[in-house]
């Protein structure tokens, strides 16, 4: 048969639920464990000082030496472990599994720590997450944070939204905001930021879901020699020192495109490759060239080889638009010396028909003078072949 509206006191002289006048369903066991508690209900305490200060609230679960020994008006939290919540006054809906666990949190409300001195330090801070040794161990007032593996967070104090996973995660991370670290140990101060391994360590990236998966408009993913990512940006706000390329692009006249395999390390299957070789490319021009962390060249930028092959298209173009004008003028000047020419092929044609009638005229004038010249001519002859009469006196 169920027991209704009882409070279970301790076998032993241990001075626990001394207090106790109408509360309901607690059960206590320890010295002074839920000492204080007059009338609130549905409390739980265990070991020594556990709950011993707790007047107001109900549903409070303490086990362990002084855990919420310091809670008076709280409800909902949970401490199992050595000072587990010990400091806690007002705060609620806490869960502290861990020698120390939440030891110094007062108000903050809605923290979870499971591990040995797990959120220790924690005093405002509401929302936060800590499993594991020492995790989020620094953390005052920081809230929401999310901080899973030995030591995950342990510097952070006021950083708020940052999750950490792995051993040491986050480790630098002392005040910023809106951090992931996956198994690395972040920076100091640092904010809005996603870290995933550590540069040296991890040495290769998949992931599913990508290779393979068409996309609409999308933009090209670049990243940096310590890993990175991000979008090449192209505005001027983020550019100095902006100067026309000029001559700068001649260098990719001196370049020797190749056809290559990669190493079967790299590409089993040998697929023929079509690009440039880095090193003879920094031989040429070395702001070409991104270089390894020892120094060697590694890759080239083809981003910027694709700029340059557009300045000297741009160039070239300038050129054969240059030529055209050219062109366009000697057609002009062609054309007008072809008019010209007409005009005095005409001016000449009627030059020589007016010449041509003209002789024509003359002709038929030196006719009309032969012909009269021969008339003259004939009658001389006729004169001079008459007979003469001559008279003797």
């Amino acid at each position: 048969m169920p027991i209704s509206h009882s409070t279970t006191a301790p076998i032993s002289p241990s001075q626990a639920l001394t207090s106790n006048t109408s509360g309901t369903f607690n059960t206590a066991y320890g010295q002074q464990a839920l000492s204080s508690n007059t009338t609130s209900a549905e409390h739980t305490a265990f070991g020594a000082f556990a709950l011993a200060s707790f007047i107001v609230g109900d549903g409070n679960t303490a086990v362990g030496f002084q855990a919420l020994s310091q809670a008076t008006s709280s409800f909902g939290n949970t401490a199992v472990g050595w000072n587990a919540l010990s400091r806690t006054t007002t705060g609620i809906s806490n869960v502290a599994i861990g020698s120390g666990a939440l030891k110094f949190n007062t108000t903050g409300a809605g923290n979870t720590a499971v591990g040995d001195r797990a959120l220790i330090k924690n005093h405002l801070g509401g929302g936060n997450t800590a499993i594991g040794t020492t995790a989020l161990y620094g953390n005052m007032n920081g809230s929401g944070n999310t901080a899973i593996g030995n030591g995950a967070l342990v510097r952070n104090r006021t950083g708020a939204n940052n999750i950490a996973l792995g051993s040491d995660a986050g480790l630098f991370l002392t005040g910023g905001d809106n951090n992931i670290e996956i198994g690395n140990l972040g920076n100091a101060g640092e904010s809005n930021s996603i870290r995933i391994g550590e540069q040296g360590i991890q040495t290769a990236t998949f992931i599913a879901g990508i290779a393979g998966v068409p996309v609409g408009v999308a933009q090209t993913i670049g990243v940096t020699a310590d890993g990175r990512l991000g979008v090449k940006a192209s505005s001027a706000r983020y550019k100095e020192a902006i100067e026309p390329m000029n001559k700068s692009s001649e260098a990719l006249l001196n370049l020797k495109p190749v056809t290559f395999r990669y190493k079967k390390a790299l590409d089993p299957k040998g697929v023929r490759q079509f690009g440039l070789v880095a090193e003879e490319v920094a031989k040429v021009d070395p702001d070409l060239v991104d270089l390894d962390a020892r120094g060697k060249p590694f890759t080239v930028r083809y981003d910027e080889v694709n700029a340059m092959l557009l300045n000297e298209f741009l160039k070239e173009h300038r050129k054969v638009e240059e030529q055209a004008v050219t062109i366009a003028d000697v057609k002009a000047t062609v054309a007008k010396q072809d008019q010209t020419i007409a005009q005095q092929r005409k001016e000449f044609r009627a030059t020589v028909e007016e010449q041509q009638t003209q002789i024509a005229v003359l002709t038929a004038a030196f006719k009309a003078q032969a012909a009269q010249i021969q008339k003259v001519s004939d009658r001389l002859r006729v004169q001079a072949s008459a007979p003469r009469v001559v008279a003797n006196d």
